[in-house]
């Protein structure tokens, strides 16, 4: 069984900066999607940003141009770097890989409040 445990979240100003990591217990095989998605309180959760199987990034509306997903290493799948951040942004952020066999994994989600 693999868990997925998320990093980085904490308390920053709007305009700041935070990189996000997503931690796997175990390596996952055939891996064909990674994501990062948000939920706010009292608000329906949302697909921030992914990365299919050949490397292809989609990102929402909201955060083009200031957030950036990449891939990382078998410990460590998916990061989420988020820069200039807004009030807005403030939420629980989840990462989520699903692999070619039908397995799909979620973390529990890491802390992101952005104050003005």
């Amino acid at each position: 069984q693999v868990q997925l445990v998320e990093s980085g979240g904490g308390w920053v100003q709007a305009g700041g900066s935070l990189r996000l990591s997503c931690a796997a217990s175990r390596s996952i095989f055939s891996i064909n999607f990674m994501g990062w998605y948000r939920q706010a309180p009292g608000k329906q959760r949302e697909l921030v940003a992914s990365i299919g199987s050949s490397v292809i990034t989609t990102y929402a509306s909201f955060v083009k141009g200031r957030f950036t997903i990449s891939r990382g290493n078998a410990l460590n799948p998916v990061y989420l770097q988020m820069n200039s951040l807004k009030p807005e942004d403030t939420a629980s952020y989840s990462c989520r890989i699903t692999s070619t066999y039908g397995m799909e994994y979620w973390g529990k989600g890491t802390l992101v409040t952005v104050s003005s």
